[in-house]
């Protein structure tokens, strides 16, 4: 599983020329599950994109984390994190979770983050989204679950 992290003034989803999320300052968390990914540790994943300390302080150091800003969090499910790209110019997808497996669980994680920190944006599983972004910073990170 692999979350990848932008610190964003704002994003966006659309999907078919419909805004589905949008938020303001916070973190735009795009998802990829992997085969053998558990909700245990999409939570455990999910508790450490909350906690953290990517957001600055009044030394502007990276000391503060979402929670520590009230934040907002668009989370999306993107299957091409998980994409095999050690060899040749094509990417393979056979290292990326089924959809009707990914499915429920992402739906599982979206319903755990949102329950423990406040609503959530977001998209909608498997559509063809646009996602549109202004990254503060550049700020991107990739966190793995371990």
């Amino acid at each position: 599983m692999r979350a990848l992290l932008q610190r964003v003034r704002r994003a966006s989803v659309e999907i078919d020329s419909q805004v589905a999320g949008s938020i303001d300052a916070g973190l735009l968390v795009f998802l990829g599950l992997e085969p053998g990914d558990t909700s245990f540790m999409g939570e455990k994943l999910l508790e450490r994109v909350l906690n953290y300390r990517i957001f600055s302080d009044d030394q502007n150091r990276m000391n503060l984390s979402l929670r520590d800003v009230s934040g907002d969090l668009l989370l999306i499910s993107q299957f091409t994190l998980a994409a095999d790209t050690s060899r040749g110019l094509r990417p393979g997808f056979s290292t990326a979770m089924p959809p009707g497996e990914a499915e429920p669980l992402f739906q599982q994680l979206y319903d755990y983050v949102d329950g423990v920190y406040g609503p959530v944006a977001g998209g909608r599983f498997g559509a063809d989204m646009q996602v549109s972004l202004i990254n503060d910073g550049p700020v991107t990170f990739l966190l793995s679950a371990s």
